[in-house]
Formats: C-alpha cells, sequence, structure tokens
C-alpha cells in the first residue's frame, strides 16, 4: 500500500477508548489517506463522553445507533452495514476496524475475500479469531507506550553473536541506542516467546522459506513473508523492530551486510565438528 491508498475508519466507540486516537491515525497515516472516519454508537449515551470531546479535533463523523434492544449490540449490525455500503460504493484500497469486539471477524474476512486490506485495533482482550483475521492487527495498550528506564538500557546491552566460522561473512548486529530506546509496551520475555509455539513456528517457517543455502535470509523478505500468512506486528510483544523480536527470542542469529539485516536459525548453522582447533 502507498501514501494514495484510501482507507475508511470505522470505530466501534462503545468498545474503543478515545485515548487512543491520535496513536490509530498515526499509525494509519504510515499506509494511506483516511478519506473516511466514522464513529458508531448511542451518542446519547454518558459512556461516549470521551469520544465526543475528539470528534471535531480528528473529523471524525459520529454514527448515531440507538439500542433498540436491550442486550443485543445494534452498533456492531450498524457499523457491518456501512461497512458493506462502502465496500460497494466507494474506491477503497482498505478499511479499519477499531473495536475489541470477535463480531467483527466475518466482516474482516468478507472484506478481505475482495481483496482489500483490513488493519485492526483493540485492546488486548480482543479474541484471536478477530485479531487472526486481519491484514494487520495492533493492541492499543503498544501504542504511544514509554519505555522504563532498566528496559531501555537493557536492549542497548544487547550484542548478538554467532559462531566464527561464519563472522567474517557478515559483521555482528548490534543495536544502536536510538533504535533501543524507541517507545514500545512492555516486554515479553524470552522465556514466554519460545514458549509460544505458534510465533516459533511462524518464525521459523518464514526463515527458511527465504534462507540460502548457508540458512541466511533477508530480514526484510522474512517481514515480507510473514505479512502474507498472517496478521502480525512485533509491538504486540513489545519490540518496536522484527530484529528486536528475532534477537530477544534468542533461537536465531543476526547479522548485517552492508545495510542489509540477515537472520537465520541456530539449528540451521553448519555445525563445527568437536576437536576443531580455532585457526
Amino acid at each position: 500500500m502507498t501514501h494514495d491508498t484510501s482507507i475508511a475508519l470505522l470505530i466501534d466507540a462503545d468498545n474503543s477508548p478515545a485515548s487512543k486516537i491520535e496513536e490509530i491515525l498515526d499509525e494509519l497515516a504510515n499506509y494511506g489517506v483516511i478519506n473516511i472516519r466514522r464513529a458508531f454508537g448511542n451518542w446519547k449515551s454518558p459512556h461516549l463522553k470521551s469520544w465526543e470531546n475528539v470528534l471535531h479535533d480528528y473529523a471524525i463523523q459520529p454514527m448515531q445507533q440507538f439500542a433498540y434492544t436491550k442486550g443485543k449490540d445494534a452498533t456492531d449490525m450498524a457499523m457491518i452495514i456501512d461497512a458493506m455500503d462502502l465496500l460497494y460504493t466507494k474506491n477503497l484500497n482498505g478499511f479499519c476496524i477499531v473495536s475489541s469486539d470477535s463480531d467483527f471477524t466475518p466482516l474482516v474476512m468478507r472484506i478481505r475475500a475482495n481483496g482489500l486490506k483490513v488493519f485492526g485495533f483493540g485492546e488486548k482482550k480482543t479474541p484471536d479469531p478477530f485479531v487472526n483475521a486481519c491484514s494487520k492487527f495492533l493492541y492499543l495498550e503498544n501504542l504511544g507506550a514509554s519505555v522504563p528506564l532498566e528496559t531501555s538500557l537493557e536492549a542497548k546491552a544487547v550484542v548478538v553473536r554467532a559462531e566464527e566460522a561464519t563472522s567474517s561473512a557478515r559483521a555482528p548486529l548490534t543495536p544502536t541506542p536510538s533504535q533501543a530506546a524507541k517507545p514500545v509496551a512492555s516486554k515479553v520475555g524470552t522465556k514466554e516467546l519460545k514458549a509460544n509455539t505458534r510465533l516459533v513456528n511462524l518464525l521459523r517457517k518464514s526463515v527458511e522459506s527465504a534462507a540460502d543455502d548457508e540458512g541466511w535470509a533477508g530480514l526484510g523478505t522474512v517481514g515480507q513473508h510473514i505479512a502474507k500468512q498472517a496478521s502480525f506486528d512485533s509491538r504486540n510483544y513489545g519490540y518496536a523492530k522484527l530484529k528486536d523480536l528475532f534477537q530477544a527470542i534468542g533461537l536465531f542469529e543476526l547479522r548485517k551486510s552492508d545495510k542489509t539485516i540477515f537472520v537465520r536459525d541456530k539449528k540451521a548453522a553448519p555445525q563445527v565438528p568437536m576437536g576443531t582447533a580455532s585457526q
């Protein structure tokens, strides 16, 4: 997607915090122009007062939806109907759904079936089916978070080392202070990352698909492969960059050659025979 891409932003105001709207718009600006901005809810409810305070500042159109039946979410139905109307009447390239409600999963799948991207934003309570259905999904708690001092210092101290047998081909990669200090949410530790079988398999298979004869794969190509098959963003694990996540999980080697970063599964590294003396 390019900056000429046209995106429709649909917000479930009943299930989304207004305090994150600036971060949402800033993130979406990386993918295109937000030509349509609508927030759905019962605007007579005091629960939406925080959203009323930001609507005009960010040019968001309020869409009134009364709760006709107690216990039934009329807002969801209104959003779904509006999304389908936009899908067939507007020349759009993508949608953004802001909600923590899994009821939008079929809608996302239908939009993607038409070849459009769907960006999702929701809280960490968002059910996995909705998260996985999106082209890209970001947890709102991870947007605009600050880094504790000890976390920043720990990131600066990370140095990835690999076998000396291949070190002459590519120089070791070490994060710069500016990269390490980039704001992200609290990081998921190495133990928890390794225990996430789905994540480990995704990373390993993506590296394998782009690897050369020595097992090295360009990080950019790996990221593209991941994006084609899963809703994934390293910030959901507390890491600003994909390379930071690869470093933290401890199952991969990273190298830098010129301006290109390479990654390799440690299992794919050539084994040095025992007793071989260093030259």
